[in-house]
């Protein structure tokens, strides 16, 4: 019977849409630069709207914001929208957040991405400039972005790996802080969360005390072959402590990857992330 019912869905991708070999397909992909005053910087960002964005000129889209974008909006941008067209993922706005290129983005997204300042064990030389980097995602570019184009406001998501990864909890935990529901779906990809001797594991205790009044969606990730004591036991230690929590419209999912190491689980994290926030149904 799978092997059957698998058949016909394959017989029936054509009829979808997909974008096939011998079809290639406008991916309604731009590239701007956008000036920081709060980070004092210029930052390049790569957006790509849903296929029928512009049939439908009443319909607001959910917005996934992607750090690390010279490294993942090439190969996310077109695998969302193959998901798109096959319904595996609803139509969606992708956002990468880069600096231009490799280069730049190696040496930047660690002024970025992390907050507070090291601690001296940290063994790293970083300014903490993670809390800029945020005001400048949630004042500046999304108060932009959203004044000219369609968002659902009420769906935004932060997709980070590795520092990147601790940035998206960073983010959460700012929100929090400021009593602000910002963004609804976090995904941290192997999460550094031994930076500031785990600063981020008091994530759970402001979620505790804040109270979020909406649904709020996390999902963390690692990999098997990643190091036990500073990804594996550290993640494993944060979704305890949410769980024990019980924190009312807060749903936290934790998977761990088999065969997979640190620079493995970015793309899929994102991707499965994204499966579990939209593929659901509705809860009060």
């Amino acid at each position: 019977m799978k092997n059957n019912t698998l058949l016909v869905w394959l017989l029936l991708l054509p009829s979808l849409g997909t974008a096939q070999l011998n079809q290639p397909i406008n991916y309604l992909t731009t590239t701007r630069e956008y000036h920081s005053a709060t980070v004092g910087d210029t930052f390049t960002v790569a957006m790509q709207l849903p296929k029928d964005y512009y049939s439908d000129t009443t319909q607001r889209y959910p917005i996934v914001l992607l750090v690390d974008g010279d490294f993942y909006f090439p190969s996310m941008a077109p695998l969302i929208r193959q998901y798109e067209m096959t319904g595996l993922l609803p139509p969606l706005i992708l956002v990468g957040i880069g600096y231009g290129d490799f280069q730049k983005m190696d040496s930047l997204r660690v002024r970025d991405f992390l907050y507070p300042k090291p601690l001296e064990s940290d063994e790293i030389t970083a300014p903490g400039g993670g809390l800029n980097f945020y005001r400048f995602i949630t004042t500046e570019l999304l108060p932009q972005v959203e004044m000219e184009i369609r968002v659902d406001t009420t769906q935004r998501t932060l997709l980070g790996h590795s520092f990147g990864g601790y940035f998206a909890l960073a983010a959460l935990l700012q929100q929090v802080k400021e009593d602000q529901n910002i963004f609804s779906n976090i995904v941290a990809a192997s999460p550094s969360l031994w930076y500031h001797d785990f600063y981020l594991d008091r994530l759970p205790d402001e979620l505790a005390l804040h109270k979020p009044d909406s649904r709020l969606n996390m999902v963390l990730t690692a990999g098997s072959l990643e190091n036990s004591e500073w990804t594996l036991n550290p993640i494993y230690k944060l979704t305890v402590a949410f769980k024990n929590q019980d924190i009312q419209h807060v749903y936290l999912n934790a998977f761990i990857y088999n065969f997979l190491d640190h620079m493995d689980t970015g793309q899929l994290s994102f991707i499965k992330g994204l499966q579990s926030f939209f593929n659901q149904p509705p809860t009060q």
